[in-house]
């Protein structure tokens, strides 16, 4: 079986350190390791679902987050990396799902459920968002894709592209689509980076990032400011790690050879975390050690993004001949979808 990779993001702010982690660490993997085919969609379509009245807010944000992904060090060379709305099939596929899947199957999805609770949307959802997830799974069968990199909170979103694959094969007869896998990362906390504030989520809409083209200034003040303990007041006091968003940081971020460079009286993070519970360490140590660790991760990135900003030009251009090259391979997957439905009407035109 071919190895097919997609994954994306909705272009709705820059990305994230939750992203990072969360999902573009895999990818700068994965696009080292033997596949057939590796695509990155730029959700813009999807975005517009929940920013139909902002439409500048998504295409303004399509180059920064082109632009994020070249500077964390995604290969152009070896990835496809496109803009949804260049592909119209995936609308017309999204179309003939949508008679597959019910109402009350949307609205059990747990990730559909947790946005709409975030957004506030009440009784007034949009019906384009309130079925996104018909739309991510056009995304993913139109391309075969078998391995879809994402954090935890996708899950049910990739559970019920399963079903709508298997749906559609079985209705039509026809073994058209595979059924994709998840990839998540291998370090839990990675799954789902907590916000700065305590959050359960790192999110563009909460304002509780620290974002890759964040300046070093910028950083720090952030990482100065994150929730940890309110009960360890004064540093002789035991401190919480459970909770605690510093702590939650190092987990993703910090390694062994980070200590070696900036915290070198610590041997490892489980030595730290002892301490701190135990009392005698104060949060401010702990977060200029988590700014150390994560200046030598961002610095790079930011460095890089400023020469790529000097030809906007050219990664524009990359994603317009890329959109072509998607839009091929989809408009092939829909072919076989009509055929299998016996709707592929122009047959009729060629007797």
């Amino acid at each position: 079986m071919k190895k097919i990779i997609l994954t994306g993001d909705r272009p709705t702010g820059n990305l994230h350190i939750g992203h990072y982690v969360g999902s573009i660490v895999n990818r700068l993997k994965l696009q080292n390791t033997e596949f057939d085919k590796f695509y990155i969609m730029i959700a813009d379509t999807q975005a517009l679902t929940d920013n139909a009245g902002n439409v500048d807010k998504v295409k303004n944000n399509i180059i920064q987050v082109a632009i994020d992904y070249l500077s964390a060090g995604i290969n152009p060379e070896k990835v496809n990396i496109f803009i949804q709305s260049q592909v119209p099939e995936l609308a017309e596929m999204t179309m003939y799902f949508m008679n597959l899947v019910t109402v009350a199957r949307l609205g059990r999805n747990p990730t559909v459920k947790d946005e709409i609770k975030q957004r506030s949307f009440s009784n007034s959802i949009p019906v384009g968002f309130f079925c996104y997830p018909i739309s991510q799974a056009s995304d993913i069968l139109a391309f075969g894709t078998n391995l879809v990199p994402v954090g935890e909170d996708q899950l049910p979103m990739i559970e019920q592209t399963r079903e709508i694959a298997r749906s559609f094969n079985n209705t039509y007869g026809k073994e058209i689509f595979a059924m994709p896998e998840p990839l998540l990362p291998e370090n839990n906390i990675c799954r789902r980076l907590c916000g700065l504030d305590g959050g359960l989520k790192m999110s563009k809409s909460a304002g509780n990032c620290i974002y890759l083209k964040d300046d070093e200034k910028t950083v720090k003040e952030k990482i100065m400011s994150a929730y940890t303990d309110p009960n360890h007041i004064r540093v002789t006091d035991p401190g919480k790690v459970e909770g605690n968003v510093v702590f939650s940081y190092l987990d993703a971020f910090a390694t062994d050879e980070s200590f070696k460079k900036h915290l070198p009286e610590y041997k490892n993070l489980d030595e730290l975390k002892a301490h701190y519970r135990k009392g005698g360490l104060g949060d401010v140590k702990i977060k200029l050690f988590l700014n150390n660790v994560l200046q030598e991760i961002l610095t790079p990135i930011r460095e890089k993004r400023k020469e790529l900003e000097k030809n906007i030009d050219a990664i524009y251009e990359m994603l317009f001949e890329n959109g072509k090259k998607a839009r091929k391979v989809a408009q092939n997957t829909l072919q076989k979808m009509k055929e299998a439905m016996g709707i592929d009407y122009a047959k009729f035109l060629k007797k």
